[in-house]
């Protein structure tokens, strides 16, 4: 085995169940092993081999030398007065990244994030004025989901276990970053969440988020295919492009018809189109009738339901929350087409955890923050208009 002394140890939450699996059989060790550390890892929260007592003691006391399991630190943990709860992890140099969970009545939703910052920059989404810092570990992403569950059960005083009641019922991975740009990591921990020996949940009960990267939508579609869900934003490629860059790369067309390939290997037969409503924007009846059509087309149209949600405003983004009876209109324009439409409602705004607002504390690599004050300064010197497309009716 070579000389193991200096070898640096090993994070288990770094492996999905077959990388578990090959991790034992290195140590000499039998599969039925790997399932015995997984369950008292993912289900049991436990991260002291001593007290994994169904294993072997010479396998606790490789473990020991060898490995650890550790989720990100806790910076701060907040609870909304509707009992949203948020927790901002530390991922090291400078960089933070939120988690969120969601109670209702009949689940437990948590909102996981997947990159420090974000590249795709997406104009109505603070997170992505902050920069992109990296992409986070296997163990960083399932961390959160380790963490959570059991600070949950802590609070609760419900035992750790399959036999305590699970907290976490429903994953979203809708936090911080672009799901499909930090693939590997992705996959894996879905692969976690699914299997029985860890979380065991449904693949309809986990819910990927992206702005559109169409080349991974098919890779997801033959790795690890949960519930889809699109930030679609726009109707149009150029209203699109204006509000997020990715499109130029992947127009609508393109993004469409992988929706529809992804629809054979999902559990669930529709997509989910995330539109977000921005005042003046992509708001008016014009554009509600664009997306029938889009949806509905013979050739590139897609079964799907759409989720409203309202605009989170924030000062650089220069845009606002459409108003609830434009809202309303917009979604009956959908729902006559026989589209399934939600308005979402907001929630955690008290504690900045609504969506579009996980900006965290993540250094701001791309000196957005810079660039937009210098914006403000030129707007006071030469009126409000400077540096934006003004549209001058004759």
């Amino acid at each position: 085995m070579g000389n193991t002394v200096n070898a640096p140890l090993t994070n288990l939450l770094d492996f999905d169940p077959a990388q578990l699996t090959a991790y034992c059989a290195e140590l000499g060790e039998k599969p039925f092993r790997a399932k015995q550390l997984q369950r008292w890892i993912h289900q049991f929260g436990a991260s002291d081999f001593d007290s994994m007592t169904d294993l072997a003691k010479s396998l606790r006391d490789k473990l020991k030398t060898r490995a650890y399991v550790r989720a990100p630190a806790i910076i701060s943990d907040h609870t909304s007065s509707d009992g949203t709860r948020k927790w901002l992890v530390d991922v090291g140099n400078g960089n933070a990244v939120e988690t969120v969970y969601i109670p209702e009545e009949t689940r437990g939703t948590l909102c996981i994030s997947t990159q420090a910052g974000c590249a795709v920059n997406c104009r109505f989404c603070s997170t992505g004025k902050q920069g992109f810092s990296r992409n986070l570990t296997v163990g960083e992403i399932i961390g959160q989901l380790w963490m959570a569950e059991f600070e949950l059960r802590r609070t609760k005083g419900i035992e750790p276990g399959p036999k305590g009641e699970r907290q976490i019922t429903n994953v979203v991975m809708m936090g911080m970053g672009e799901p499909l740009l930090n693939f590997e990591p992705t996959a894996t921990a879905l692969k976690l969440m699914l299997d029985d020996n860890a979380y065991g949940l449904s693949r309809r009960r986990v819910t990927l988020s992206t702005s559109g990267v169409v080349p991974m939508i098919d890779k997801l579609s033959q790795e690890v295919p949960v519930a889809l869900a699109v930030s679609l934003h726009a109707s149009n490629d150029a209203l699109r492009d204006g509000l997020i860059p990715l499109n130029k790369k992947y127009p609508l067309k393109e993004l469409m018809a992988a929706c529809k390939r992804y629809l054979e290997f999902a559990p669930r037969d529709f997509i989910t189109f995330e539109y977000c409503m921005l005042d003046g924007v992509n708001d008016s009846d014009e554009h509600a009738r664009e997306l029938v059509a889009l949806v509905q087309d013979r050739q590139t149209g897609v079964n799907c339901k759409f989720n409203l949600i309202p605009f989170n405003p924030f000062p650089e983004s220069g845009l606002l929350r459409s108003r609830n009876p434009r809202i309303k209109a917009f979604a009956q324009i959908l729902l006559d087409a026989g589209i399934v439409t939600t308005i979402r409602k907001t929630r955690g705004d008290d504690i900045d955890a609504a969506c579009g607002q996980l900006a965290g504390e993540v250094q701001d690599r791309t000196r957005v923050q810079e660039r937009m004050e210098k914006m403000s300064e030129y707007q006071q010197k030469f009126g409000a208009n400077f540096g934006k497309i003004v549209e001058i009716r004759s």
